[in-house]
């Protein structure tokens, strides 16, 4: 997740929709006083070889922390702190109504069936994996619900500014690049796509009760974006 004070956008980061590389794309663009969250070890290697700026101004003044957040830090020394994949609810929350509403807001999202598939090769990189139909019926597929259609909204409408389509990745970017005044065009590395070996279309690895199942989780976006499996 970004925030950006310079150039007054958030970036609201999704999972399985390209968003450490677009995570560490934005970064080369953000200034001292930006807030970057952490990403894993080896993509924040990545980052420090491109020379951008890594994670920075991310925890949360003690002034933000309520009882709960206290005792946490007075017992376990934990930081109450932005985070990673951070709802749209939480980051309104944290940086107040005059921020939120002036600062252009957006994500990415994905073919809900082929983003499942994503997540399906990323958490089994290797075998013996489950079966798709194992995973479609486990809870892995509400978890990118959550942080997908679940992220980008509060109360079930719309929270953001604009949703990029993965699918339409480059000419979306761009187009937020314009609309945020970043100078460049943004250059995406590749970051964690080296886990998947099997390239096939998620339309020959899913079933046809697999895909039913996933279309009724993923409704509300399959209705916003009209996909189509």
């Amino acid at each position: 997740m970004i925030i950006s004070h310079s150039h007054k956008f958030i970036f609201l980061k999704t999972t399985k929709t390209a968003g450490t590389s677009i995570e560490i794309a934005l970064s080369k663009f953000c200034g001292p006083n930006d807030i970057i969250t952490p990403i894993v070890a080896e993509d924040e290697e990545t980052r420090r070889k491109l020379g951008y700026r890594g994670p920075q101004n991310y925890f949360l003044p003690i002034t933000s922390y309520g009882i709960y957040d206290m005792a946490r830090w007075l017992t376990k020394r934990e930081k109450k702190h932005f985070y990673n994949h951070i709802s749209a609810k939480e980051v309104k929350a944290h940086v107040g109504d005059q921020v939120w509403n002036s600062y252009y807001k957006f994500c990415i999202e994905r073919n809900p069936w082929d983003r499942c598939i994503s997540q399906y090769y990323w958490l089994n990189q290797s075998e013996p994996r489950p079966t798709t139909s194992e995973f479609v019926s486990s809870n892995a597929p509400l978890t990118l619900k959550k942080q997908g259609y679940g992220l980008y909204t509060i109360n079930g409408r719309l929270a953001v500014d604009k949703i990029c389509r993965f699918e339409n990745l480059s000419s979306d970017l761009e187009e937020v690049r314009k609309r945020v005044g970043i100078p460049e065009k943004l250059e995406l590395p590749r970051a964690k796509s080296r886990f998947r070996k099997d390239k096939r279309s998620y339309q020959d690895i899913l079933g046809e009760a697999e895909k039913a199942k996933i279309a009724d989780l993923f409704h509300d976006e399959i209705s916003l974006f009209e996909y189509e499996c």
